[in-house]
């Protein structure tokens, strides 16, 4: 055997110059003399076989190219974690140069800073006062000696352990168990083995709020396994890693507030039912997990879910919804403030991003963030407002009245547009004389008979116009400029309508169209300057 090679070989990460893997062989590969290393490494394209040479197979690989040999001087098996920090930290006499320069990291939405090599001040530099230490991109693969680490790092809250050569959750054990009160770790891009049975349950993590495992191949069943030594944790980011089936997390996860499961293909989307009884789990971030339904099958139309009952953030952008029923469901979430639904098929169906967005406020009742942006009161109102108008034919058409006697909608009507009979109890039903002559949702650019006046300017005759709704109030005002030949930027417009009598509402921001507005044909838009 090799006097440079670990007798723990077999199974250990590895790094070849840039590239990362995992040993899958050691000793002699036929004809040739000496030891080797058979590696699975991370990227395919590093190399050449499946792991057989000359007919005979040596050790498997998952992708048909992704293996090879390497001598063992080859492989760089790594250091201790103390050895890394005080390289990353020019505590040593000489810089490793296999330490990368990184100083934050991305969880989730949210971007932590750790301190690096290039920002750490001169009275920092001294192990015992480092509390937040990156590490990433510093081969490390190890403990070191025990208790080594308490002695010399007492004062660690907040560790990136991110990209090195952990082969084991024993190894990240080791460390965390030295680490008094760590806060936040990151060991992503760490692929490593975790414990298959229940083990002890160790103190390492009892103050641990913060956990990144992206892209270090556990499994849900792993999850529930270590969870148990996770007693207070806030975040657990989980993405890529392949996570296809979940379980219900009896006694664990109890504290949890995000968790983040991002591109892990799950098989089924009532897989989440098996999860949504986390009591204090406010975000869910599931982009890319390839889920097509969404369904809380213990509430009925306009009733509140016992499912998810602190959930305020869901992220659900890049899956493959394509019904509108999954976002009439999102509505029976009792806490739901803030949704994102982009790169869906559902979104298809609504060519006009503007009318999109306004199907989505009405359908779902407290929602306040949408993608990213804010919905203000103003927009709310007009959007429940045209989606009372919009499906008033359907609603009448399929039972409803003004008359709450007469008013039985059927269940077809109701599955549809759940939020229906809500914004009939907001607003008032509406009746027939209001829904003749209504055009179709999906005619664009509907025109809008408008009366333009000018109230502070009695010697100018009122103008009628036709606009289409999708007009910004932008374009409104560049007309009015060729009308009254008074520049855009001096342009204050308002409307009054018939139905909000005594009232003026502003057309306060030149980016939204005329239907943002709720403006009808017979509306009188007010021009001053």
């Amino acid at each position: 055997m090799d006097a440079g090679l670990p007798p723990d070989a077999l199974g250990r990460r590895v790094a070849c110059g840039t590239d990362y893997g995992t040993v899958r062989y050691v000793g002699s590969v036929s004809p040739t003399a000496g030891i080797w290393l058979g590696v699975e490494w991370d990227d395919p394209q590093r190399g050449k076989h499946d792991g057989s040479y000359e007919g005979t197979q040596y050790f498997k690989c998952r992708h048909p190219r992704g293996g090879s040999f390497i001598r063992p001087n080859k492989a760089n098996f790594g250091v201790d974690f103390l050895t890394a920090v005080k390289d990353r930290y020019a505590l040593n006499d000489k810089q490793d140069v296999q330490c990368g320069t990184g100083n934050t990291v991305v969880f989730g939405t949210k971007t932590v800073e750790f301190v690096g090599m290039d920002s750490v001040a001169e009275q920092q530099r001294q192990l015992n006062k480092l509390v937040d230490i990156s590490v990433r991109e510093c081969v490390v693969s190890n403990a070191g000696q025990e208790e080594e680490i308490s002695r010399t790092c007492a004062n660690m809250r907040h560790i990136n352990l991110s990209k090195n050569l952990i082969s084991s959750w024993e190894t990240v054990v080791a460390i965390a168990s030295q680490v008094q009160n760590l806060e936040t770790l990151n060991v992503s891009e760490n692929k490593m083995r975790f414990p298959s049975t229940s083990t002890f349950t160790s103190s390492a993590f009892s103050n641990l709020k913060i956990l990144a495992l992206n892209q270090t191949e556990i499994t849900w069943t792993e999850v529930l396994l270590c969870a148990q030594g996770w007693p207070v944790l806030e975040e657990l980011y989980l993405s890529s890693n392949n996570i296809t089936v979940l379980e219900r997390p009896d006694n664990v996860l109890q504290t949890l507030k995000l968790l983040d499961l991002s591109d892990n293909q799950l098989l089924d989307g009532n897989q989440l039912h098996l999860i949504a009884q986390l009591p204090r789990l406010e975000q869910l971030i599931l982009r890319n997990t390839g889920i097509s339904s969404i369904h809380f099958p213990d509430a009925g139309f306009g009733c509140k879910t016992k499912m998810f009952p602190s959930l305020k953030r869901l992220a659900i952008n890049d899956n493959k919804i394509s019904q509108w029923s999954s976002i009439n469901e999102l509505d029976k979430l009792p806490s739901l403030r803030a949704l994102q639904c982009n790169n869906n098929p559902f979104v298809d169906t609504e060519k006009n991003p503007e009318t999109l967005k306004q199907l989505i406020i009405a359908k779902i009742s407290h929602l306040e963030v949408l993608n990213n942006c804010e919905i203000l009161p103003a927009e709310r109102r007009g959007a429940e407002l045209d989606y009372r108008k919009i499906f008033g034919k359907d609603w009448l058409e399929a039972g409803g009245h003004w008359n709450p006697e007469k008013n039985k909608p059927s269940e077809e009507f109701l599955a549809a547009h759940p939020r229906y009979p809500a914004l009939c109890l907001k607003y008032g039903a509406p009746e027939e004389g209001e829904l003749k002559g209504q055009q179709p949702l999906t005619l664009k650019n509907q025109l809008l008979t408008l009366t333009i006046k000018c109230p502070e300017k009695p010697e100018q005759k009122p103008v009628e116009k036709k606009l289409p709704e999708s007009m910004t109030i932008q374009k409104v005002k560049g007309l009015l400029y060729r009308l009254f030949k008074i520049p855009g930027s001096d342009l204050k417009l308002s409307y009054k309508s018939s139905k909000l009598e005594g009232k003026e509402v502003e057309l306060d921001n030149d980016l939204k169209p005329l239907q943002f507005y709720s403006i009808e044909s017979g509306d009188c838009v007010l021009v001053r300057w």
